[in-house]
């Protein structure tokens, strides 16, 4: 039986980073990026694993990788392939009304952030995730919207929840059905993070 040959330092390096973006600390992350950096891994690939990543453990994590990422590597200059399809018009514009009801005066601060992350991510998070998903009908808006404020508060992504404790405001939950939204979510979590969460409501509640 042959013995299966070792991976490559490259791979090995793009593995701990895929990890590294599910585990979602972000002071980690920067070091296996700089050491896949070390390790010679081409931009392009960090670029792609980032990319897949919005499919492999969501967006709240995979922006926060992403952060990180262009903290280190600078703006992006290469887009890749595009990702536009036969419904991106329809997609994107029931997707952007979406977005700007969710993050309201926020929203072209959104538009320049997530395009400093990559040139794609806008798109992506436009299209694919306001467009195809959120904007569809059958579930209100306002429910959607603090559900995905349950899941982000589930995971460390701290901008992200901050992000989406206003966005609940702002489709219409009041001060006190968000803190009974939480409450329900402090019931799946540890000690150290609702105290996190908590202190964050406190803080967008009293802007």
């Amino acid at each position: 039986m042959s013995t299966p040959l070792a991976l490559d330092e490259r791979t090995v390096a793009m593995v701990r980073v895929a990890a590294g973006i599910a585990r979602g600390d972000a002071d980690r992350l920067r070091l296996f990026l700089r050491g896949a950096r070390v390790a010679q891994v081409p931009a392009a690939w960090i670029e792609e694993l980032l990319l897949q990543s919005f499919l492999n453990v969501g967006y709240p994590l995979t922006l926060v990788a992403f952060g990180v990422w262009r903290e280190l590597a600078g703006a992006a200059t290469d887009a890749g392939e595009p990702v536009s399809h036969a419904e991106w018009e329809r997609w994107r514009d029931r997707g952007a009304e979406t977005c700007r009801q969710v993050y309201a005066d926020r929203f072209p601060r959104l538009l320049e952030n997530l395009r400093a992350l990559h040139p794609a991510v806008e798109s992506l998070v436009l299209v694919d995730a306001y467009g195809k998903i959120l904007g569809r009908p059958g579930l209100p808006l306002n429910v959607r919207e603090l559900c995905t404020l349950a899941a982000v508060a589930t995971l460390d992504a701290p901008r992200q929840l901050r992000a989406h404790l206003q966005g609940a405001r702002n489709v219409g939950w009041t001060r006190e059905q968000i803190d009974l939204a939480l409450a329900v979510v402090e019931e799946q979590i540890e000690a150290e993070r609702s105290l996190r969460v908590w202190e964050t409501w406190a803080e967008v509640r009293g802007a």
